[in-house]
């Protein structure tokens, strides 16, 4: 069912975007394949396995530090900043010398979105209706772990992988016993991330196979490239919410014979992405008005948009499954040994990275490396912790039932030099 007339394009996509700076081989003598796998969903252009021009394997089992030599890792699409006062960016010897100081950082960045492109494109070769939600996950989680060499806190999952259907935006990942299917109705947000040393990979797309919500889609995929085009060093944070509101809501889509205008999800944002701090301080908006608070030199973004077909605002809602340790967290003296031990395994486990309810429940505690242990009867200890501040429940995001909401994401880096779509790919 997914669209093998976008072949061609997606091949012609790739020679443009190697001519804009995307990254080739490592040189590691592997035998480069020629991709060939055709996705089973739409919302994603070009092959499932496009990783194998790298030498990798099908479906990928070499970690990304192997497959790519250090200082080698492809290199995201290379954009430049907006605005003439940026114009002596590309060519200044000062801007190139302090871009050569964060080379080693770029290139743990990169290798992170290496891993993250290469997780995502073996999910997208088994996503299809059927497939229950926590097997999706599991199995995206443990490829996740093998090609990033999961090692506790220094490399491993950014955060929990959503897989929010329809109505639900955001922050949804099946808890113990959900046995949620895919069916072919559904339109899924697949939300995950990928760390090395605290540099977070924040990167989503949309699933669907239904082709009448292809316009949510595009609309919601349009509006990410222009919030990526917008996005630079000295650019306040609100012409990028307009210009994106702008695009998105220029669609609209007809979904069993109604019409509906697709509508930007107002209390919903894109964010600037710290060392183990995913929501790092800086919003950026997806629609009109807000802060004009400038983005700059040096900070990587989250550029992400949400698209609805229904009031275009969420609300919490349904069970929590995503928890995160606050990065400025209080010390509070605890009184429960439960919770006392809670905390020092979500410490010692994910720090400040978030984390879901499947992870505490999984042998390991959530880390093969740390090996905490299954963590048993945590609940209460888990309430104690969220109402002492220290941790913070992240419930699903919920637009109107019945209604569809969609998002797509990147990790942009706003170098000295360029802006670089880190986490960009063939796919999308």
């Amino acid at each position: 069912a997914a669209a093998e007339g976008d072949d061609g394009a997606a091949k012609k996509k790739r020679k443009k975007k190697k001519k804009k700076g995307k990254g080739g081989g490592g040189g590691n003598g592997r035998t480069a394949g020629d991709p060939s796998k055709v996705p089973p969903h739409l919302g994603v252009t070009g092959f499932t396995d496009d990783y194998v021009r790298y030498g990798q394997t099908e479906p990928p089992t070499i970690p990304i530090a192997e497959l790519f030599e250090a200082g080698k890792m492809p290199i995201g699409e290379i954009q430049e900043h907006p605005g003439e006062h940026n114009a002596f960016r590309t060519t200044s010897e000062e801007k190139r010398a302090q871009d050569n100081i964060s080379f080693e950082e770029y290139d743990n960045i990169r290798q992170a979105a290496e891993c993250h492109r290469q997780v995502r494109r073996y999910a997208q070769s088994f996503i299809e209706p059927g497939i229950k939600l926590s097997e999706m996950c599991e199995r995206l989680e443990e490829k996740n772990r093998e090609l990033v060499q999961e090692a506790g806190l220094g490399r491993g999952i950014g955060f929990p992988t959503g897989c929010s259907l329809n109505h639900v935006a955001a922050h949804y990942t099946p808890n113990p016993g959900d046995d949620t299917v895919l069916s072919y109705g559904d339109v899924m947000k697949v939300d995950f991330g990928t760390q090395i040393n605290g540099r977070i990979i924040d990167c989503a797309w949309t699933v669907y196979f239904d082709p009448q919500y292809e316009n949510l889609v595009k609309a919601v995929q349009d509006a990410t490239d222009t919030g990526i085009r917008c996005a630079g060093i000295d650019v306040p944070l609100n012409e990028i919410g307009e210009q994106i509101q702008e695009t998105m809501e220029s669609y609209e889509v007809e979904i069993d014979g109604t019409t509906y205008p697709v509508k930007a999800i107002s209390n919903l944002n894109g964010h600037s992405i710290g060392p183990y701090q995913i929501h790092a301080g800086k919003s950026v908006p997806i629609v009109a008005g807000g802060d004009s608070t400038r983005m700059e030199e040096g900070e990587m973004y989250a550029i992400e948009t949400f698209g609805s077909t229904g009031r275009g605002f969420v609300h919490e809602d349904l069970e929590c499954s995503h928890y995160m340790k606050n990065f400025d967290a209080p010390h509070v003296p605890l009184r429960s040994a439960r919770s006392k031990k809670l905390l020092a395994h979500i410490n010692k486990t994910f720090d400040t990275l978030a984390f879901c309810r499947r992870w505490l429940e999984r042998p390991d505690g959530g880390s093969p490396t740390v090996n905490g242990g299954k963590q048993e009867k945590y609940l209460g200890a888990l309430k104690n912790l969220c109402d002492a501040g220290i941790v913070t429940p992240y419930p699903p995001l919920c637009d109107q039932r019945g209604c569809y909401t969609a998002q797509y994401e990147h990790t942009i880096l706003l170098r000295p030099t360029c802006k670089e779509v880190v986490s960009r790919g063939t796919d999308y």
